[in-house]
Order: C-alpha cells, then sequence, then structure tokens
C-alpha cells in the first residue's frame, strides 16, 4: 500500500500506492451489500436514507476513480517518521518563497490530510505547509497505544517541525485541529507564533446571543448530534468492527456527519462538496483500516476531559474563521485563546478547508501577515 525510502534517520520519503486487490475488494463489497430497511417517509431525521446511501455507493463502486485521487495526493511531498513511538504521516510542501512562514495544518474526524487538497496551491504560495495525519489516522499507523489525545499530538507536532528545522512557525485547524493547534502554542509558545482556528463544534453556554441559523445548529448539535461521539468516546472498538468490513457501513457512518456539518444552505452533502472529493476522505478510511483507531482519539479526549484538561491562555496571537456551523461566541472564546483576529462568513461550514477554500485561505493569509 505504500512505498518508502530512506531519507536520513529520521524520515522515510512516502509515495501512496493501494494495490489493485485492495480497489477490486471494495467493488466487491459494495455490490454484495446487505441492505438495511427504513422506515418510509422519515427521510434524514433518523439517520442516512437507503435510496441516497444505495446510489452514493454505486457511484464509489463505477464511476469514482480512486487511482486519480491518489496521483493527486502524490503529487506533493510526503514522509513519515516516528514520533513517541508512533509512526506519523505528513505532506510537506515548501513554498518558491525560502523566506515563507511554516505552517502546520491539523485536520479533523471525518476528515484527513485530503481535507486540505484544495489549499495546498494557493496557500504554499506563502507557506512552507506541514500537513500531518493524525496518530491513528490515514497512514499515521498502526497507532502504537493508547494516551493520543490532544496534548500528546500537539507535543509530537512541536517534534515534528522541530525536526524539520522549523523555529519559528504558525499553526491551524479545524475540528481536531481547533483543538490541537491551540494546545500547540500552549506546550511550544516560544515556537508557534499565532494560532487560526476554525470548525468548533462544542455547543455554548450563551447560545442565545448567536445568530438564528447558528443558534438552531448548535441547538441540533446540544440534543440530537453527538451519537456517534457518544459511541466512539465509550466503545470505539465495537463499532469499529462494522466499519471495518463494511464499505456501505463506513460510507453511512461518515457522510453523515458531512451531510450535518456541511453549509445548511446546502440539502446534501455534494451540494457542498464534490461528491468525488468526499469519497477520496471515505477511501483512505477503508484503504488504511482506520476506522478503529480513529476512533479511539474520542476515547482518550474523554479520558483526558475527566482527568481535566489545560485551557489556559497561551498569550499565543489567536485567529478564529466562523462559518455558518461554528456555535462560537466571542467573548467565550476568549477565555481560552488571546484573540486578535475575529472573521464570520456567510457561507462554508465546518468542512472549511473543502467547502469554502477561498475565504479560508484569505483569512489565514491575512491573520499570519500580521505576524511575520
Amino acid at each position: 500500500m505504500l512505498r518508502l525510502e530512506r531519507l536520513s534517520h529520521s524520515f522515510e520519503s512516502f509515495e501512496i500506492a493501494v494495490p489493485e486487490a485492495a480497489i477490486s475488494d471494495l467493488h466487491a463489497r459494495l455490490a454484495a451489500t446487505r441492505w438495511a430497511s427504513e422506515l418510509a417517509g422519515v427521510g434524514w431525521s433518523r439517520g442516512v436514507p437507503v435510496d441516497y446511501l444505495r446510489g452514493l455507493a454505486d457511484h464509489w463502486a463505477t464511476a469514482y476513480d480512486w487511482r486519480a485521487w491518489e496521483q493527486r495526493l502524490n503529487a506533493y511531498p510526503q514522509s513519515r517518521t516516528t514520533i513517541d513511538g508512533q509512526p506519523i504521516h505528513f505532506l510537506h510542501v515548501r513554498s518558491p518563497n525560502e523566506d515563507a512562514l511554516p505552517l502546520i495544518l491539523t485536520h479533523g474526524w471525518p476528515g484527513s490530510v485530503v481535507e486540505f487538497l484544495e489549499v495546498i496551491e494557493p496557500l504554499s504560495d506563502e507557506f512552507h505547509l506541514v500537513i500531518p495525519s493524525l496518530p491513528g489516522f490515514g497512514f499515521s499507523t498502526p497507532l502504537s497505544g493508547p494516551g493520543w489525545n490532544h496534548e500528546r499530538i500537539a507535543r509530537a507536532w512541536a517534534e515534528l517541525m522541530a525536526r524539520l528545522g522549523y523555529e519559528r512557525y504558525g499553526a491551524a485547524g479545524g475540528d481536531t485541529g481547533s483543538l490541537v493547534s491551540p494546545d500547540l502554542g500552549r506546550v511550544a509558545p516560544e515556537h508557534v507564533v499565532g494560532v487560526h482556528i476554525n470548525g468548533g463544534l462544542r455547543s455554548p453556554e450563551g447560545a442565545e446571543e448567536l445568530s438564528p441559523e447558528r443558534g438552531a445548529f448548535a441547538e441540533y448539535v446540544r440534543a440530537e448530534g453527538t451519537g456517534y461521539a457518544a459511541v466512539q468516546s465509550t466503545r470505539p472498538q465495537t463499532v469499529a468492527y462494522a466499519l471495518t468490513d463494511s464499505p456501505a457501513g463506513l460510507l453511512a457512518w461518515l457522510v453523515e456527519k458531512f451531510k450535518e456539518w456541511t453549509d445548511p444552505a446546502h440539502e446534501l452533502p455534494e451540494d457542498a462538496i464534490d461528491r468525488d472529493h468526499l469519497l477520496t476522505d471515505v477511501s483512505l478510511y477503508w484503504f488504511t483500516e482506520t476506522a478503529a483507531s480513529s476512533a479511539q482519539l474520542y476515547y482518550e479526549v474523554r479520558m483526558a476531559e475527566a482527568a481535566g484538561v489545560d485551557t489556559s491562555i497561551s498569550g499565543v496571537p489567536t485567529g478564529v474563521a466562523v462559518f455558518p456551523t461554528d456555535p462560537a461566541i466571542r467573548r467565550l472564546v476568549e477565555r481560552e485563546h488571546n484573540v486578535v483576529h475575529w472573521s464570520e462568513f456567510d457561507r462554508g461550514g465546518h468542512f472549511a478547508a473543502m467547502e469554502a477554500a477561498d475565504l479560508l485561505v484569505a483569512d489565514l493569509r491575512e491573520f499570519f501577515r500580521s505576524l511575520r
């Protein structure tokens, strides 16, 4: 599935090479899916509708071209290294401007490095980009053991940037990246010049201060939008068997979140994100068999929160990009972050790098230009 070439004592060059047999197996499993029954007339209210999922699965099996997207990913330099016993895969795209600011971008769940494909080219004009796969995600596998919470990941990112020779850099990300990036500012404040975040999902107190649209989304997340997290944070291993064995099951588990977290102005996920781009993200989970190891992050975060999480203000300047699905209130965000930049947008959603790449790129440029 991968080819490695020794670069140094710390890094191995990496290229994605999914075996043809794995692609054929995916197609065969999709064709043999035993489809669930459903109640008539309930739409998306109880989960992903059968007709919708069958159509998407059929496209995945008969029209989607993994090789084209694999080639697109392989167009960017990739490496692997081992940090704290954990294999870490990352894209490393250097800017033609040697004096560019290094920037580490962190994805979330159900995302991957695939999230950033639309922003790599425009951002690399101004930044040396480091885009790692979270431990247990994609090619940052196998998961070395328990304990990989946000703070530990942040410490690994600090080590990664040090090994790459970057003494001064920025950090940015959404979802998990909106938590790991500030933690990187806390553990390495002498190196992180600024943190930029988007795509937080925590429903805040004071939700009445949100716009009606953001308030409605925050209430939905609070009331019924966290079932997946309850499962993954308590029994990640149990649910993983179905997701590892059935591509249709994995597709439903992931696409539900793309439906619910993309721009609410769009009815279906593919109205907000290119359908094949979305399927590339799902395919990465499937081919790397990481449904189990990626879900472990939720368990680790729950355990870390029970033990007490550091939410002190690091002092690192922080920029916040607020999209229509972000239940963010500035006065509350400022309790944990040194907010010096705040932008609100009327389009896009939780997966900003995939949905509104132009807005996110412009906001990252504006924020970090002030910190050079």
